[in-house]
């Protein structure tokens, strides 16, 4: 089998999207499929190779189309840079030539529907129902001959709206990447990060969405517990500029933010913590229903107690046997679990071992699997 995986993506990215899209193609590799990345050529502050910033083997090829880079023009036309740089990179695709023999595969509805309308097999992978241009958004998939989706909540919105060819496949973990030989103190010492407190920690982009927000309310509220220390790790440097503020102006010095770092470096700090934080907040159908988060997953395999929030789209995964779950937003119960597991070792160490137990079925090797056997 051969796929050409065609997205509009600026790789290498920030952005979680950009990583599942690499191990996707990294996956689909090691099942003895022959992968092609197809992206456009666009500038970047990230000069590390790609292979490199996402710590995957180099087994496909990335393929990078030159194109204008509208973006450079945002801060004078907005939004209209990113409407030029799609037309532009989807009209330079017209003209590329891509083996008859190929398997499309794009997270990008309009690149779907080109290749459908050119004899290809095409997979279109959903991670949520359009708001709007619903009915634009159904005719470029009409003739799709599947619909990859990463939650049950992004795969009902599919069917309800006539589409019968959907298959469900959340995201994944790499597991052998958590199986780590170092201790916590040895890691703690590695990342300068306290040895003598209860580390807290929240991992993923800052968006208010994830709840962010929730994570410095609960460190707030427990400012004078000496005891505990909130990491964060992730993020633009515009979100950590702005987080950074937002500490200081709290005079919050049990807040630690981190930034961005390394994907190969992400396990050993979750096994650096105590309590991981998932506090997603409802305020937009893609929280709610849609999102299949990657940083849960490896949550899981860290064997560290969670704390989620119980919504749909976490509660697929996520239950109470698995994690302990809250009401979205409500910083109390949030700060009343972290003090309940400080006092429960037998019982976090039960919870911890269930999530990791339950993520087992959902590594990326998997997920290519399921999906590679519904292309056939």
């Amino acid at each position: 089998m051969k796929i050409s995986y065609i997205t509009n993506v600026r790789i290498p990215t920030e952005k979680a999207h950009g990583y599942q899209i690499i191990k996707m193609c990294e996956e689909f590799s090691k099942q003895n499929v022959s992968v092609k990345l197809i992206v456009p050529l666009r500038k970047s502050h990230i000069k590390d190779d790609p292979f490199v910033f996402y710590n995957v083997e180099k087994n496909f090829e990335i393929i990078k189309i030159g194109a204008f880079d509208f973006f450079i023009l945002q801060k004078y036309i907005g939004k209209l840079s990113f409407f030029l740089e799609s037309f532009y990179f989807f009209f330079k695709l017209i003209l590329k030539e891509i083996d008859k023999e190929s398997v499309i595969y794009s997270r990008d509805p309009q690149i779907a529907w080109l290749f459908s309308m050119r004899g290809f097999k095409t997979v279109f992978e959903a991670h949520r129902w359009p708001q709007s241009k619903v009915i634009i958004f159904k005719f470029f998939l009409r003739k799709i001959f599947l619909i990859v989706c990463n939650s049950n909540g992004t795969g009902n919105e599919f069917s309800k709206n006539g589409f019968n060819n959907v298959l469900i496949a959340p995201n994944g973990v790499d597991l052998e990447k958590f199986d780590i030989k170092e201790s916590q103190e040895v890691l703690r010492k590695v990342y300068n990060l306290p040895l003598n407190k209860k580390i807290v920690m929240y991992v993923g982009h800052l968006y208010r969405w994830k709840g962010v927000d929730m994570v410095i309310e609960t460190a707030l509220k427990m400012k004078n517990d000496n005891n505990t220390v909130f990491v964060l790790i992730g993020g633009t440097n515009e979100d950590v500029k702005k987080y950074l503020n937002i500490v200081k102006t709290k005079s919050l010095k049990n807040v630690i933010i981190l930034g961005h770092k390394k994907k190969k470096d992400i396990p050993k700090y979750l096994k650096c913590s105590d309590i991981l934080l998932l506090p997603n907040i409802p305020i937009s159908e893609e929280s709610t229903k849609y999102t299949s988060p990657i940083k849960m997953f490896e949550y899981m395999a860290s064997n560290r107690p969670i704390i989620a929030s119980n919504l749909p789209s976490i509660g697929e995964i996520l239950n109470e046997g698995n994690s302990f779950l809250v009401e979205p937003g409500n910083v109390s119960e949030i700060f009343g679990l972290i003090n309940k597991i400080y006092q429960n070792d037998d019982l976090c160490a039960k919870i911890s071992k269930q999530a990791y137990s339950d993520v087992l079925n959902f590594s990326w090797e998997n997920r290519v699997i399921k999906i590679k056997n519904n292309i056939k």
